[in-house]
């Protein structure tokens, strides 16, 4: 079945850097797009970023260009979020997903940028 493992997220300083990483099995990875979405306390989710499966990517939110890039190892079935400059308003859940026939979600990987 499809499984999604996110990793790497914790609490780091404004203007601090993190990579999440999103370890997936259970179906044929490089033939796949694979998305990454935040979630914030009281607010809607927001989608993040996009890499398709021949690697174009896009980033979706305004607030995060230039500060933000994905990228995604084929050979490893994972894909990373590369955060850098990191702000307060970046503090959330950040979900992989993955459009299999239906959506499937990791478990999420809480950030937190405070000082």
């Amino acid at each position: 079945q499809v499984q999604l493992v996110e990793s790497g997220g914790g609490l780091v300083q404004p203007g601090g850097s993190l990579r999440l990483s999103c370890a997936a099995s259970g179906f044929t990875f490089s033939m796949y797009a694979m998305r990454w979405y935040r979630q914030a306390p009281g607010k809607e989710a927001e989608l993040v970023a996009l890499l398709t499966s021949d690697f174009v990517s896009t980033i979706f939110a305004d607030s995060v260009k230039g500060r933000f890039t994905v990228s995604r190892d084929n050979a490893k079935n994972t894909v990373y979020l590369q955060m850098n400059s990191l702000k307060p308003e970046d503090t959330a859940v950040y979900y992989c997903n993955v459009r299999v026939g239906g959506d499937y979600w990791g478990q999420g990987t809480q950030v937190t940028v405070s000082s």
